[in-house]
Parts: structure tokens; sequence; C-alpha cells
């Protein structure tokens, strides 16, 4: 599974002379937690999360920051379209970011938020077992013997002869997230 396959997308983008109760709408209006942030020529130059909006709003004495360009963040992690979801997990989860844009060819094409991952392992049993066959029908075209139950996310799957179970189980786990394999033969 690939973080174009994952993403949303457009991604909801902001500038960096807008104004930070723009932003703050249009994170509450749209239900996310971040944004990128484009330059002027559509160019990713940073990103603005709820946290960095709360602090401008409720920071302590001063004049109050006015624009995003003002509280964004300049280092922002990314990831390509073609990053496989596990490399994205991991860095979200090694640098403790809920969401990432998605580049191609160095421009925003999406986001990619934890809720977008949790998507995928919340799925049921029905979608998973779905999922899997439509899996194994991409990879083995001419095969139709495959039998699939899944429980609780793990799949008891019974395939033609010939085909090792490793080999399957490896692409089952590289294309069909939220599935454990339980028991092939």
């Amino acid at each position: 599974m690939l973080a174009g396959e994952v993403m949303t997308s457009p991604a909801i983008t902001l500038r960096r002379d807008d104004s930070v109760r723009r932003a703050i709408r249009v994170l509450y209006d749209h239900d996310i937690t971040a944004a990128p942030v484009l330059g002027e020529h559509g160019e990713l130059v940073g990103m603005v999360s709820e946290i960095d909006l709360l602090c401008a709003a409720f920071g302590p004495g001063g004049p109050a920051p006015r624009t995003v360009a003002d509280v964004m963040s300049r280092q922002v992690s990314t990831v390509e379209d073609t990053t496989d979801a596990r490399v994205l997990t991991d860095l979200m989860i090694a640098r403790r970011i809920k969401s990432v844009p998605v580049l191609r060819d160095e421009r925003v094409v999406g986001m990619v938020s934890r809720r977008d991952l949790m998507a995928l392992l919340a799925r049921s049993d029905e979608e998973l077992r779905d999922a899997v066959l439509a899996a194994l029908r991409e990879r083995y075209p001419s095969e139709t013997s495959w039998e699939v139950t899944v429980r609780d996310g793990e799949i008891d799957l019974h395939g033609p002869g010939g085909q090792g179970p490793e080999h399957v189980a490896d692409l089952l786990a590289r294309t069909v997230p939220g599935v454990r394999p339980a028991r092939l033969s």
C-alpha cells in the first residue's frame, strides 16, 4: 500500500500570508489537524497545525501573530506518493506527527493523517476478505480456487498447489493493510 493510495486528495492548503483567523477557520471547518502552507508558486514552504494556531491565539503577552507565516513550522516531514505506507507510519511514529504532506514532483498532491491510516485498519472482516480476494485476483488472474475467511482481521487462506505460502503472505502483508495471515495452506 502506497501513500498515494491512502492519502486524502486534494490537500487543504493555506498560503503564508493567510491570516491566523482564516487558518483557524479552515482547519476547523474541514475537521483537520494541520495543513500544508504554500508559497507564491505553489511550492511547500511550511506546515501549520492546531497547536501552532492555539499558541498564536492564546499565547502570552505581546502582539498576537497575524499571519500563517508567523506561526507555521518551516521544517516539514514529507513523503512521495510512492512511499510505502509502512515507511510513512514509521516516520509518523518516530517524529510523533499527526499528518504528512504527500508530494509528487515536489508539489503537494495530498495529505495522510493518522486517521487515514486508522481507517485502513478499522475495516470489517468482510471488507478485508474482499480486499484479499482482489489482491489475489490481481496477482494470480488465472487462478480461481482461493478460499479465504477473515475473522478479527486474521485470514485463513487455502490456495492452489504450487503457490508458496510465504510468498502469498508477503504479498498480502504488502497490499492489504489490516490483515494478519493466520493460516496459509
